[in-house]
């Protein structure tokens, strides 16, 4: 047991004497001494640029490696970030979130808005129409309220879409929207749903004239945000009124317009 213990410490004296000549190797080196990786004592092996010295290996690195000037650097922030600060506005009524936003596309927003807010106003007035006590077809009034609330909610998706970008939300006003909807030959509620039908034709065109501005201004953010948001739900808006006004054409004016009304309830309250 004693034996083993001179062994150890034999050892250990010898790690300390190679450790000891590595760090002399640093201080006596002008470069300097980044670590040194003691390796087994069996292995022998050329000596390195690095230099062995007792079984361990002394690695040398020199001091200037890293003021060395970065070569081919393909971003530099610091640079290229100052045109930016220059352009950050110190105007209180300025928008600091503005960023590749035309005025081009924020009038063209505030339109979409007026338009939105024009198309839930006619529906709502047609939702007033058929829950008249004299008219009483439930069905619709409830299928136009609930169209006037979703065109309220794309103009508030449109409002806070402008205030992402940066742009001023400006309100414009509205046409007072007709208050009767019945037709000596259609009758209302065929009359109210083809003029639903064609306010929903009428509405995609706006979004795609939109859409068409943003490409050629090549403003992606609000391409994306209109494919994403209102296109696929307009065409498949469109193709669901275009199956109403079908089936209206169908019943005719009397029962049937009933019998459709209780099925349309039917399928908006299980909705």
């Amino acid at each position: 047991m004693i034996l083993n213990q001179s062994h150890s410490s034999s050892i250990l004296q010898r790690e300390n004497v190679g450790l000891s000549l590595s760090r002399s190797s640093l201080n006596n080196s002008s470069n300097g001494l980044i670590s040194a990786v003691r390796y087994p004592k069996g292995k022998k092996s050329a000596t390195t640029a690095a230099g062995r010295r007792g079984g361990v290996a002394v690695v040398l690195a020199s001091r200037e490696a890293n003021n060395r000037p970065v070569l081919d650097a393909v971003f530099e922030p610091f640079e290229e970030v100052k045109k930016e600060l220059l352009l950050v506005p110190n105007v209180p009524q300025a928008s600091l979130a503005r960023h590749k936003y035309t005025v081009q596309c924020e009038a063209a927003i505030n339109e979409q808005i007026n338009v939105e807010y024009s198309v839930s106003y006619v529906y709502h007035a047609m939702y007033a129409y058929f829950d008249r006590d004299n008219v009483a077809l439930k069905g619709f009034a409830k299928f136009f309220k609930d169209s006037s609330v979703e065109e309220r909610q794309h103009a508030e998706m449109l409002m806070e879409y402008q205030n992402k970008r940066g742009g001023k939300v400006k309100l414009r006003s509205m046409m007072m929207p007709l208050s009767e909807f019945d037709h000596v030959e259609k009758g209302d509620a065929l009359y109210a749903m083809e003029l639903a039908l064609s306010l929903e034709k009428l509405n995609n065109e706006k979004l795609l004239n939109l859409h068409k501005m943003a490409n050629e201004i090549n403003d992606v953010h609000l391409v994306d945000f209109l494919e994403s948001e209102f296109l696929t739900e307009q065409v498949e808006s469109i193709k669901k009124l275009s199956e109403y006004v079908a089936e209206l054409r169908r019943v005719g004016t009397g029962h049937g317009v009933w019998h459709f009304d209780k099925m349309l309830n039917n399928a908006l309250m299980a909705a």
